[in-house]
């Protein structure tokens, strides 16, 4: 596959021109986190270390309090053991290399031996204690982490779905539920290290001062190393993010049932495996060039590393040979140096990961930020319990980013209750866009849309979508049982099979249940044993009863009957106009204008305006556009198919 450069000088892969139409890569995304990339410096890390920590233990706290304490206890418990365990040695090496016999030197030594077994018990079950806590803690903060992000998530506007900047930070943010759940583990470890290092560092300050910035210098070199390749992993993911979204896209379609008939009959797997190779050969580039950094790094900062650790190790020996230190004192350093380095080693590396984790943390938090100034409003005015009509003003809308052609445009009409309104038109004559802001998912960009005399534009939301079924053209098919399909249209309601019988029958959708292996109990999702899978025109059966459940005083339709045969089609319009004639308001998109001729009142739209409004049989006889379109698919079935020619 032939490459061009792309945002930020990568390799752009043919497939991604082909398939997606240009380079997946966020450029926003360093911008956007640049100041985090900045901050990432030893001495920033240190100065942020007290608020990362205290941002895991608020997570902590907030999924387990009393696994939280416990968790704190033990790490600051094992810190203090190590101390007293170097203290311990440095009396055991000051009594065994004394002066006097062995045996009073070995009896001088048994307490601090004594002492240094008994942090070694101690230590061990605070360990085990912090293991057991932090086992616990863990899955419980990826839990609530993510009941936030998906909470969040499911209450903003479907504008914030939409929109790009928005899914963005919506795939960045979905790996920060993770990431919570590892800054249990780190703050854990970081707390440890920090008290062992100053425990360490305490000890040799005490036997020699010039010993302390020598153990620093030792450490140095990983902290810069580790922090280098932090930034260098953090910014390529951003960057990234989106062609690692691609790429599991196009292996899910290698696995997708709904993609199965095509892919064999159309031999698109080969097709699909070529482009998937070449979207992963992209991000093998990106990840080896992150290797090959990340080893060139390493080896300047083991270098560094090992004259830092030479120099340590001869200033402690000429300060043997100056006398001044004694070999028991030298033999503590030593234990303090290694111990003390380790610590610091430890310590620089797991903030570090704190600190990335954290970053990741941050996207998630920004999401939540984001997500509630996007949220769908709650409270409002309440709707008029009785409207007579609804009454769209001079209402338009466009989708951002999309033509200079609005959606919809200047539109006014009137939609009474308690009857079947048709909306007709073209494709992309904004039928769907009006549906979508009646029932709230949109509001306007000018105009208004009144319930009688309530703007809905003041009103409570959610009282809206309570008023409102809707079956939408694309309406979701939950891999879920039968049951489960029908019940989710009011799903806060109590699950009755009364309710579940009159919704199948207002739908017409018996049959359907009835021909299922397990009735409402059958799994509808190919994919798991056991599960069944239904036709089109079953699942819009069952789709009618979806909205039937939900009982909303508006029942919305979008194409009922694209799925179904000529004689199901009739029998669909005969419970729709039941609906009607029971009080219910019906609102039906459909192409097929001889299916609306019983609406009592239609509105045809074209290119986003209102362009007609009337009977069926007044707009037949004006002869405008409805006249016309009718005309066009009547031609249909009334045209002479021409006799075969005699051979």
């Amino acid at each position: 596959m032939g490459k061009k450069r792309g945002a930020g000088g990568s390799e752009v892969s043919e497939s991604e021109r082909l398939l997606f139409g240009g380079p997946l890569r966020y450029d926003m995304g360093w911008n956007q986190h640049r100041d985090a990339f900045l901050e990432l410096t030893f001495r920033a890390m240190v100065t942020r270390l007290p608020s990362l920590l205290t941002s895991s233990f608020r997570l902590a706290w907030q999924a387990d309090r009393r696994a939280a304490r416990t968790v704190l206890a033990a790490e600051v418990g094992r810190g203090l053991a190590q101390a007293v365990g170097l203290l311990a040695v440095n009396s055991v090496l000051g009594r065994l290399i004394g002066g006097g016999a062995l045996e009073e030197r070995l009896r001088g030594a048994v307490p601090a031996l004594a002492a240094m077994a008994a942090v070694m018990v101690v230590s061990t079950l605070l360990r085990a204690a912090s293991t057991y806590a932090t086992g616990r803690l863990e899955p419980k903060v990826e839990r609530v982490a993510t009941e936030l992000y998906l909470e969040r998530a499911a209450a903003v506007e479907l504008a914030a779905i939409e929109d790009h900047a928005f899914h963005k930070l919506l795939d960045t943010a979905q790996y920060g539920a993770s990431s919570a759940r590892r800054m249990i583990s780190y703050s854990t470890r970081v707390v440890n290290a920090a008290i062992s290092l100053i425990a360490a560092a305490g000890v040799l300050t005490v036997l020699h001062p010039a010993l302390l910035p020598l153990l620093a210098t030792m450490t140095l070199p990983s902290a810069w190393s580790a922090l280098t390749n932090a930034r260098r992993r953090y910014e390529s993911f951003h960057t990234w993010v989106q062609h690692s979204r691609a790429g599991h896209l196009i292996s899910g379609l290698l696995t997708e049932p709904a993609a199965a008939p095509e892919i064999r009959v159309h031999g698109v797997g080969p097709f699909l495996l070529r482009h998937y190779r070449a979207m992963s050969e992209t991000a093998e580039a990106e990840q080896a060039r992150l290797a090959r950094l990340a080893a060139r790094t390493g080896l300047i900062a083991a270098a560094w590393t090992g004259l830092a650790t030479v120099a340590t190790y001869a200033t402690l020996g000429g300060l043997l040979l100056a006398g001044a230190m004694a070999l028991s004192v030298a033999g503590t350093a030593v234990l303090a140096i290694r111990t003390g380095s380790s610590s610091l080693d430890s310590l620089v590396l797991e903030v570090n990961a704190l600190h990335e984790e954290a970053l990741f943390v941050g996207d998630l938090q920004r999401l939540y930020v984001e997500a509630a100034e996007r949220a769908i409003p709650v409270g409002g005015a309440p709707l008029p319990e009785d409207p007579e009509e609804i009454r769209f003003e001079n209402v338009s809308f466009s989708y951002p980013g999309e033509s200079a052609r609005p959606a919809l445009d200047d539109v006014t009409l009137a939609l009474p209750l308690g009857r079947i309104v048709a909306l007709v038109g073209e494709n992309g004559s904004g039928k769907t866009t009006l549906v979508k802001l009646l029932a709230g998912l949109y509001t306007p960009d000018r105009g208004r849309i009144l319930w009688d005399d309530v703007d809905t534009a003041t009103v409570d939301r959610h009282q809206l979508a309570e008023r409102i079924a809707m079956v939408a053209q694309d309406f979701k098919r939950w891999p879920f049982t039968a049951r489960v399909n029908v019940a989710v249209g009011r799903s806060s309601a109590p699950l009755t099979e009364e309710r579940l019988a009159a919704s199948l029958a207002e739908a017409g959708a018996e049959d359907v249940v009835a021909d299922l292996p397990r009735g409402l109990d059958t799994l509808l999702a190919r994919q798991f044993s056991g599960g069944h899978e239904l036709s089109g025109g079953q699942w819009q059966r069952l789709g009618i009863a979806r909205a039937a459940y939900r009982r909303g005083h508006i029942l919305i339709v979008d194409e009922p009957t694209a799925a179904l045969d000529a004689r199901a089609e009739l029998e669909v319009f005969d419970k729709i106009r039941a609906l009607a004639s029971a009080g219910q308001t019906v609102v039906l998109i459909t192409h097929r204008l001889a299916s609306v001729r019983h609406a009592d009142l239609v509105h045809v739209l074209d290119q986003g305006r209102l362009v007609e409004s009337g009977t069926p049989d007044e707009l037949l006889a004006t002869g405008g556009v409805y006249a016309e379109l009718y005309s066009l698919q009547a031609e249909q079935f009334t045209a002479r198919v021409p006799a075969p020619k005699a051979s």
